[in-house]
């Protein structure tokens, strides 16, 4: 007689039976330690998005001197920003925004995306952004006079664009801004003339603020 109660069972050890159950406790031991380290990794370490300029295309850069100092321009952006985290989405607290700068200063500023607007975990968005002026005031001052010409006689001109944006991420209360720049080198493309081949620009992300 070994204690079964079912006829059909085997009969088990006590010995057996204390392996089972020590084997089963050390089994969810394991478990939950995977599934903590596995949360640790989705959440608790953040990863820092990436934004390359694809392309860019400069049609007209043009500086008016009467009755203000201004550009007049025509400038086309391809942005490619991707959330390399695995399991957390990006949404915007406050828009997306671009803003075009010669010589320091700023000529321009645009909307790269809307706020509440959200990035998957692990996807790339591609933004194109197609913006122009015929009058953008802008303070160069006689410095900044005399670097648009010495640029407009070299044929290549130096924008910067500095991107801005504030988010949340999934299961994080804190919100991070996140700055980037974009140095872009830029001759104007004529109607007619060769297409002048653009070499992708990575942007310089600004250092993250604390917890972010």
């Amino acid at each position: 007689m070994c204690g079964c109660e079912d006829d059909c069972c085997a009969c088990i050890s006590y010995r057996a039976r204390e392996n089972i159950k020590y084997g089963c406790i050390c089994f969810g031991i394991v478990a939950v330690v995977v599934i903590v380290a596995v949360l640790l990794a989705a959440y608790a370490f953040l990863r820092h998005i990436t934004i390359t300029v694809e392309d860019a295309s400069l049609t007209r850069f043009a500086l008016l001197t009467t009755p203000t100092t201004a550009l007049a321009y025509n400038l086309s952006l391809t942005l490619s920003v991707h959330n390399p985290n695995w399991a957390m989405t990006i949404k915007n607290t406050e828009p997306f925004e671009a803003a075009y700068k010669f010589d320091g200063q700023q000529f321009d500023r645009v909307q790269v995306a809307d706020k509440g607007d959200k990035h998957a975990a692990g996807k790339t968005i591609v933004y194109r952004l197609n913006t122009g002026s015929d009058s953008d005031y802008v303070s160069l001052g006689n410095a900044g006079v005399a670097e648009y010409k010495k640029e407009s006689q070299a044929g290549v001109f130096e924008i910067e664009v500095a991107l801005t944006r504030k988010v949340s991420y999934t299961a994080r209360y804190t919100k991070c801004k996140i700055e980037a720049t974009c140095p872009l080198k830029l001759q104007i493309e004529r109607p007619g003339t060769t297409t002048v081949v653009f070499e992708k620009v990575k942007c310089k992300l600004a250092k993250a603020e604390k917890n972010c």
